[in-house]
């Protein structure tokens, strides 16, 4: 480890490995944390946070991160780590197609219209000086 790469080397690895995490946000009304189970994916070294298209609902947690940024992602299987991120929602097309195309293809689906349309997706940065 070094001053400009504070996670061990288990922890870089682990979270370049697509894997369930839980991720913890701040509530937008209520300061509470919550906690969720969620797939998080690694594509050519950006993480990123997608769900299953729904119609017509956001998530409580997609509107807590745009109340708040400030994440935690729980490594929780090759390695059991707690580290803070800054989560970004992405909304432009141009920017979503690939990082959906991506889950899609990970989890074999071909609704891949559908997923751009109706599937939450946010971006993860590992906070500078983060320790686990």
């Amino acid at each position: 480890m070094d001053a400009a790469d504070p996670l061990s080397g288990a922890v870089r690895a682990a979270l370049n490995h697509s894997q369930i995490i839980d991720l913890t946000t701040k509530g937008r009304r209520t300061g509470q944390l919550r906690r969720i189970e969620i797939f998080l994916h690694s594509q050519e070294g950006q993480l990123f946070i997608s769900g299953m298209p729904r119609v017509g609902r956001t998530r409580d947690w997609i509107y807590n991160i745009a109340a708040d940024p400030h994440v935690v992602v729980h490594l929780k299987q090759s390695v059991t780590a707690d580290v803070p991120a800054t989560a970004r929602v992405v909304t432009d097309p141009d920017e979503r197609r690939p990082l959906i195309e991506a889950a899609a293809k990970r989890w074999g689906r071909t609704d891949v219209t559908d997923m751009l349309r109706h599937s939450p997706l946010i971006v993860l940065n590992i906070d500078a000086g983060a320790s686990a």
